[in-house]
């Protein structure tokens, strides 16, 4: 091979060195492309098998199965008694597997079988919110809690994947009725601190009145503080009967929402009597 006068390569030679220059970084290029592909396709084969990726610096995941928490997307509305105002439910699942699936594996089974269980859910409160009153939220929220409990995990399955689910369910009222209850609801809350109140001053005269009975039975022999005792017992009794009485109606509220409280014509509680000066 000779070069031209002036130094330079002849033009076939310069195309021949083109050539071998090209054909070396094609084959440099296609070897690395080679060795990239076959990593990826280790890294896949090894994700679809539920495997680590060899030579990767990932922490060991965490001993037992994996478990995610999923909220609905939105609240589940149901219709109350009437059709006309709605329950709505904040629903949230969570969701584990047996096997010992990767998160993002179980992740996917997960947004597959979502659906189901919020409608499988959706059913369960329908059914129980049809006889229901629009403001017996709590009582939805109750049965609701009873007929989850009963079937606490559901099951489903794809292929040989096996997930199971544990719902979880709270219930709110329909905003509309909000206003229209609220000063019933006032209405009540005063009503139960009344109570507190009475019950609150019943045993205390109940407790001076059994004190004032044990300090006259010291003095048994004068006749004026024997009297004085027995009416400070019947007082006790008269106000153990008093207590009694509110409890019972505490207990047992009838559908008339101011029955928690006793009327104003219930008797007082008693107050003890003074004790009579001794005699000179």
């Amino acid at each position: 091979m000779t070069d031209a006068p002036d130094g330079r390569p002849r033009p076939g030679d310069q195309w021949r060195h083109r050539g071998v220059r090209g054909l070396t970084i094609a084959r440099d290029a296609g070897v690395r492309g080679w060795r990239w592909w076959a990593r990826s396709w280790d890294r896949l084969v090894a994700a679809l098998q539920d495997e680590a990726p060899v030579g990767s610096a990932a922490a060991p995941s965490p001993s037992g199965p994996l478990v995610e928490q999923r909220d609905a997307p939105r609240l589940i509305a149901v219709p109350a008694r009437g059709y006309v105002y709605s329950f709505y439910i904040r629903a949230t699942f969570a969701w584990s597997s047996p096997a010992s699936l990767r998160s993002e594996v179980l992740s996917w089974y997960v947004q597959y079988f979502q659906p189901n269980a919020i409608q499988r859910l959706t059913r369960l409160a329908a059914d129980a919110a049809r006889d229901l009153h629009p403001h017996r939220a709590g009582d939805l929220e109750v049965a609701l809690q009873r007929a989850l409990a009963e079937d606490p995990l559901w099951h489903y399955q794809r292929g040989d994947v096996a997930l199971t689910c544990r719902p979880d369910a709270a219930v709110r009222l329909d905003e509309r009725i909000m206003p229209a209850l609220q000063p019933h609801v006032d209405r009540l809350v005063k009503l139960e601190y009344q109570f507190d109140e009475q019950i609150r001053k019943a045993r205390y005269a109940e407790e001076l009145s059994r004190q004032w009975a044990t300090i006259l039975d010291g003095h048994a022999d004068d006749h004026d503080l024997t009297d004085a005792r027995d009416h400070m017992l019947t007082a006790q009794r008269e106000a153990a009967r008093w207590i009694a009485e509110l409890l019972h109606r505490h207990a047992n509220p009838s559908n008339d929402p101011t029955a928690r409280v006793p009327s104003n014509r219930s008797p007082a509680p008693p107050t003890p009597a003074p004790v009579p000066p001794t005699p000179e």
